[in-house]
């Protein structure tokens, strides 16, 4: 992967940057979902719809991005750097985020925030393993033993599901419920390493300008498969009924959904900023990380149970992020202890 004109600082101040705008998409974006939800929405392709709506907003940074290459290069700046190849594979995986969209805004409207999270920590395993198989990433035994974690953690969840079922949903609902939020999981863990096999296989240089236009193009082939879904399902014509019905009054409905709207766009620039910086697996570990944020935050808001199991499973998770970031210390500190002694064997191999 080439990142056009960028050092290693440079990268690594971005990487912080895309990484803070990510802790505000994975810890806001499914608290303002439930928000929804509890104060009386209803509408699952709506909900989905929400999650990358927001799409128009990253026009705002293309065109400063825009301006400035004019600025500099004058009229040979280029429009856009996205190709008809990328472009399609772009759309295909935004599409496919859009069944992932629709399958976790029907399980957060059965399951609470501290559920649903902690059964989204089980997405990093799932990438490490997409990872493995699309971009070749190798395991090492700390990853093994995060994703094994991970794994068991989601597990010891589903043993005791109904704990904590939310007022007036149905045993059967939670229990669909739990499981398309594992499958949403499971399909975002392969969402980001296709990403990353795009930037891999993208024949020119990954540039922020590039990176924007490919999350634009997700963005909007997801918006484009949940409208197809509100249309089927009717819910442009219920969203003026829902409002005047809201538990927080019209005015509140419209600014929750303005926000959620809002909130969800900085999850997925985050995301596609933090694989640019650095990997899918990277990606899928600070979501993982952040999601016992949203927990915590899940209940001190909606006053959420936090039983024993969940608690268990929390540290199972952070025993999971724990090793996967060992593991990642010990291999960085492998290679920086390698390469000098590469370069004395270059030099001595040159002289003779």
């Amino acid at each position: 992967m080439e990142h056009h004109g960028l050092s290693t600082t440079m990268r690594r101040i971005l990487l912080l940057i895309n990484c803070l705008i990510l802790a505000v998409g994975i810890c806001g974006g499914p608290l303002m979902m439930r928000l929804y939800y509890v104060e009386g929405g209803s509408r699952v392709w709506f909900s989905s719809w929400l999650q990358t709506a927001g799409w128009p907003f990253t026009l705002i940074p293309l065109a400063i991005l825009y301006f400035y290459r004019r600025k500099t290069e004058g009229s040979n700046a280029k429009l856009y750097f996205i190709t008809p190849r990328i472009f399609i594979a772009s759309f295909i995986i935004g599409v496919v985020t859009g069944v992932d969209d629709f399958l976790y805004s029907w399980g957060g409207s059965k399951l609470p925030v501290s559920t649903s999270s902690l059964l989204l920590a089980a997405q990093l395993a799932f990438t490490a393993i997409g990872a493995f198989f699309i971009v070749k990433l190798k395991f090492t035994p700390y990853s093994i033993n995060a994703v094994v974690l991970l794994t068991v953690g989601a597990v010891l969840l589903g043993v005791r599901s109904n704990g904590d079922r939310p007022e007036g949903v149905t045993s059967k609902a939670y229990i669909l419920g739990f499981m398309m939020t594992l499958l949403a999981a499971a399909l975002y863990g392969v969402i980001l390493p296709c990403i990353e096999l795009i930037y891999l296989k993208a024949k020119q240089a990954i540039t922020a300008t590039l990176v924007l236009e490919i999350q634009m193009v997700m963005c909007f082939a997801a918006t484009v498969f949940c409208t197809v879904g509100m249309i089927a399902n009717n819910d442009f014509q219920a969203i003026s009924r829902e409002a005047k019905q809201f538990n927080l009054g019209e005015a509140r409905y419209y600014t929750v959904i303005i926000w959620t709207t809002i909130i969800w766009q900085c999850f997925f620039v985050g995301v596609i900023g933090v694989i640019y910086c650095s990997s899918s697996l990277m990606s899928g570990v600070i979501i993982a990380v952040l999601l016992p944020v949203t927990e915590i935050l899940a209940v001190v808001f909606f006053r959420e149970n936090f039983s024993g199991e969940k608690g268990l499973a929390l540290f199972l998770s952070l025993w999971g992020f724990v090793s996967y970031f060992y593991g990642e210390f010990r291999q960085t500190k492998k290679q920086k202890n390698k390469s000098p002694k590469t370069e004395m064997t270059m030099m001595h191999t040159e002289s003779v």
